[in-house]
């Protein structure tokens, strides 16, 4: 009988018994209880609140109700308050900024400050905008008049400034806050056609088109900017049309090619004196081009208004302003306009210095001395600016009738030759 193999006992078992399994209490949180979370660890302190409360607060944009103390000063009380008109009153300032860092700013001066645009009508131009993929210089720019541009009491007392060829300029001059990019997206074609419906619908009597530069186009947009013009006429015979171009990067030819379209305003910024162009404007801007675009504008097609813009506060002496003029003058430019620059971000050029509206008076009445035509100058005056387009559309319309007066006179004297 085979023996029993003996029971081996497993050196690695344990003789002791398994430890009892402890249960810890449960306990049902409520549903609005939140969880003890972890504390995260502190995030490491930043300047930019520190930067951001160096800036202009957003009281310094808005006009605030006229009072004694801040009422809106005259162009004779600021001659009494200076030695001079080229003198400046003294500008508010302020502390800003931590305890620990105060920072003393200027603020903005009680006429350049505008009221928020609330109306009805500005609500209702920039549905009509967004509605047929439009784009305006007044949005663009932030242009500070676009309250009373846009604000008028009926779509007929309202002005819009139009920007053809999209939103995207290929040009990046200091003073403007336009988007820039080497390649914007291409031109939409429908856009000549729809601005003409959008403007024969509000039924203004005075329009501007202005664009963005396009030197990646061969013909910088000129054609497109021409069959804008064109379409506009065909729906609406009886609306002038003021053109604010560039300077197609020297190319005369494409200055023809616009002033020839229709239009009866052609308008074209020089927008500083000739020694602050290169700081200003981009470099493939220059001053004496501007001025050939001018004259060139002014030969293409008889009767045509040429028009020209400039910031001050950028720096420019009254010599260079002087200069300006005449050269302006020689080139036969009919209206010319003043403005304060004013900085759009803190990553364009700084403001100079706040010219008051006793100045800007000063260089008006020097412009019409001069033979200009009509000159606007003001603190919040714009290249596009609606006083200065009614008076130019008076001035177009008193042409138009003497021109028709003339050509009567003339049929009449065939009539009477023929029947002799």
């Amino acid at each position: 009988m085979a023996s029993k193999a003996p029971r081996l006992r497993c050196l690695f078992s344990s003789h002791t018994s398994p430890a009892p399994i402890i249960r810890q209490p449960f306990s049902r949180p409520f549903a609005t209880e939140v969880p003890d979370a972890p504390t995260p660890p502190r995030r490491p302190t930043t300047t930019f609140r520190d930067r951001l409360n160096l800036g202009p607060s957003f009281d310094d944009f808005i006009a605030s109700p006229p009072s004694a103390e801040t009422s809106t000063p005259t162009s004779s009380d600021l001659a009494s308050s200076t030695d001079g008109p080229n003198s400046e009153p003294p500008l508010r300032t302020a502390l800003v900024g931590p305890a620990n860092r105060k920072r003393q700013i200027t603020r903005l001066p009680t006429w350049l400050q505008t009221p928020i645009p609330t109306s009805p009508n500005y609500k209702r131009i920039k549905s009509d905008l967004r509605g047929l993929n439009l784009h305006t210089v007044c949005e663009e720019a932030r242009c500070p008049n676009i309250n009373d541009c846009w604000g008028g009491s009926d779509k007929s007392a309202a002005t819009a400034t139009i920007m053809l060829m999209g939103d995207t300029c290929t040009r990046g001059c200091r003073f403007c806050s336009v988007k820039t990019s080497r390649a914007p997206p291409p031109l939409d074609p429908h856009e000549p056609e729809h601005t003409a419906e959008a403007l024969k619908r509000w039924g203004l009597g005075y329009v501007v088109l202005t664009s963005v530069d396009r030197d990646d186009l061969a013909d910088g947009g000129a054609h497109h900017f021409a069959e804008t013009i064109r379409k506009i006429k065909d729906k609406a015979p009886g609306m002038l049309v003021e053109a604010l171009t560039g300077d197609y990067a020297g190319d005369l030819e494409m200055v023809d090619l616009v002033a020839g379209s229709g239009l009866d305003v052609y308008a074209h910024n020089v927008e500083t004196v000739e020694a602050l162009t290169p700081m200003v404007r981009d470099r493939r801007a220059g001053f004496r081009q501007s001025l050939r675009v001018l004259e060139r504008a002014k030969g293409a097609r008889e009767g045509t208004i040429t028009k020209t813009s400039v910031m001050l506060g950028l720096g420019e002496t009254e010599d260079q302003l002087w200069e300006m003029l005449r050269e302006l003058r020689k080139v036969d430019t009919d209206v010319v306009t003043f403005g304060q620059y004013m900085q759009p971000t803190k990553r364009h050029m700084p403001v100079h210095n706040y010219v008051t509206p006793a100045v800007f008076e000063t260089w008006r009445q020097r412009a019409l001395d001069m033979g200009f035509l009509y000159c606007a100058s003001g603190p919040l005056v714009r290249s596009s600016y609606k006083a200065g387009e009614a008076f130019i559309e008076n001035v177009i319309k008193k042409r138009k009738g003497r021109r028709s007066v003339a050509m009567m006179d003339d049929v009449r004297e065939i009539s009477k030759a023929a029947s002799v």
